[in-house]
């Protein structure tokens, strides 16, 4: 599991235990609650966007390389 991924569960569960406190009463305000919820879906975001950028390189490296082999190929002919 990755250091995001960790971050992402445990921001989840202390929103769970946050709301449910919050049903309960005597608890944080709803707008804390939000905060922490709000949290959890940036890391989440910023976790996929990350993942995708890494992708992104790879598809570029690969392009990249199939542009040098085309180059190759032409040049033959």
């Amino acid at each position: 599991m990755k250091v995001t991924d960790i971050i992402i569960v445990v921001l989840f569960v202390v929103t769970l235990i946050t709301i449910v406190w919050y049903l309960f009463g005597n608890s944080p305000t709803l707008e804390q609650g939000l905060l922490i919820l709000i949290l959890t879906f940036m890391f989440t975001i910023y976790g996929n966007v990350r993942e995708q950028g890494s992708r992104l390189e790879l598809i570029e490296k690969s392009f990249l390389k199939l542009v040098d082999d085309f180059k190759e190929h032409v040049k033959h002919k």
